[in-house]
């Protein structure tokens, strides 16, 4: 069975489907430097494009069963989505990468690429990649695959795939497959040097962005932590692009960890908490930050609400708190609530330590809102009476306001009515 998250997300494919034409990610790349699955930054895999409508049915993570499914192509939308949906079906069921990706086989023009850490990886479909294998005396390794079956990188193989090929309309069309080999090599050059795949996926990203101009989110997952860039780098509208890889994302203290992304971090200078000067973050290597687990990484879930940037806000404040804090759901509550009465966060209600769970073993803080009724963007005011009294307040100046209403249209006949009595 595909868990509830996967099945949101094919419903969500459906019906973009029907409005726009969904974008074929021309970019799909698979990294592996631990096939054990013990390294928690081992496998990491990722999509980006030149085409419009980069949405997440490019980088599917399964946070469960650690896999993700990378799709693209020139072939219809709806049977890319039909393609998508074998894939995830056989990866739920227990099949390998390689029996997976096949699936993409049977649809015409349809790419799907399967990397998982200790299954290893393999693209089915329409696909030109480079297969890249890295041995244990350092031999790299790069082969070329055209669409021919499945291309596998095994298991127990610390490899990559890259797939490339130029979308029409991009100023630097025909370079893509010069920039896909030479990008494999050098996946294979940090491969055999030691980086962790989490960082090889945006140096590959970045390169394939500023030398190949397919250059737009997408984004990328972290397969055996169960990290993603969710919406990131997505396009925040239909039949637009999402954001350019290529580009500067946010700023950030380096002492505390607050950010801001562009084009907001354009009047930010320093920190407003500490007053240090802010690092410029491109967005490669914000996705690079964003996936990768370091013993100051705190991964933080949000409950309660679907709204609109309460994830990623909650989890900035989050990760401030807790920098400048430690684990302490009370400062955490402060913090929160702090954001919401300054009009950072809204459709929330306050939350107190309670609403708070904290695994500090494991770095996880769990967040539980309550969404304001009625369609509220903020809490009421904390006055210091009662709401029962405001009501009969309320009650007492309609009855006021009515009865000067009263007195001025029946202004003249009250006036007539006391001039007739007095004589």
């Amino acid at each position: 069975m595909i868990d509830k998250r996967l099945k949101t997300i094919l419903v969500f494919l459906v019906t973009i489907a029907l409005l726009v034409n969904t974008s074929a990610a021309t970019c799909n790349i698979v990294v592996i430097t631990d096939p054990t699955g013990t390294d928690p930054n081992g496998a990491a895999a990722g999509s980006m494009s030149f085409a419009d409508n980069m949405f997440q049915s490019t980088f599917i993570l399964s946070k469960e069963k650690h896999f993700s499914v990378l799709s693209g192509g020139e072939g219809n939308s709806t049977e890319r989505l039909k393609a998508i949906t074998s894939t995830l079906t056989a990866m739920e069921n227990g099949a390998t990468p390689s029996t997976a990706a096949n699936a993409a086989n049977s649809y015409s023009g349809i790419r799907v690429m399967v990397g998982t850490a200790t299954q290893g990886a393999a693209v089915g479909g329409s696909y030109d990649v480079y297969v890249v294998t890295v041995a244990n005396d350092g031999t790299i390794t790069v082969t070329p695959h055209a669409s021919d079956g499945v291309a596998v990188l095994p298991a127990g193989t610390k490899g990559a795939i890259i797939h490339l090929r130029n979308t029409e309309g991009n100023p630097l069309y025909g370079t893509a497959e010069a920039v896909r080999q030479q990008t494999a090599i050098n996946i294979g050059k940090m491969i055999r040097d030691g980086y962790p795949a989490t960082k090889i996926l945006g140096s590959a990203m970045s390169e394939v962005a500023h030398d190949a101009g397919e250059k737009y989110g997408g984004g990328g997952n972290n397969l055996v932590s169960s990290i993603s860039t969710g919406d990131m780098f997505t396009p925040a509208k239909l039949n637009t692009t999402g954001y350019p890889m290529d580009e500067a994302y946010s700023k950030e203290c380096p002492t505390c960890g607050w950010s801001i992304g562009f084009p907001a971090a354009d009047n930010y200078q320093t920190c407003p908490y500490d007053g240090t000067a802010l690092k410029t973050v491109s967005a490669t290597d914000a996705l690079s930050d964003k996936i990768t687990v370091t013993s100051n990484t705190t991964s933080v879930s949000t409950y309660g609400t679907d709204a609109a940037g309460i994830s990623e806000t909650t989890e900035e404040l989050v990760q401030y708190s807790v920098k400048k804090n430690g684990f302490n759901s009370a400062t955490i509550a402060s913090t929160i609530n702090k954001a919401i009465d300054n009009g950072n966060l809204v459709g929330v209600n306050y939350i107190e330590p309670k609403d708070i769970n904290i695994v500090e073993s494991t770095r996880s803080v769990g967040v539980y809102y309550k969404p304001l009724p009625d369609g509220r963007t903020s809490p009421p005011w904390n006055l210091p009476i009662s709401t029962s009294l405001l009501d009969i307040v309320g009650s007492i100046q309609t009855a006021i306001g009515l009865i000067l209403i009263i007195l001025v249209l029946f202004r003249s006949t009250l006036i007539s009515s006391f001039l007739k009595k007095r004589r």
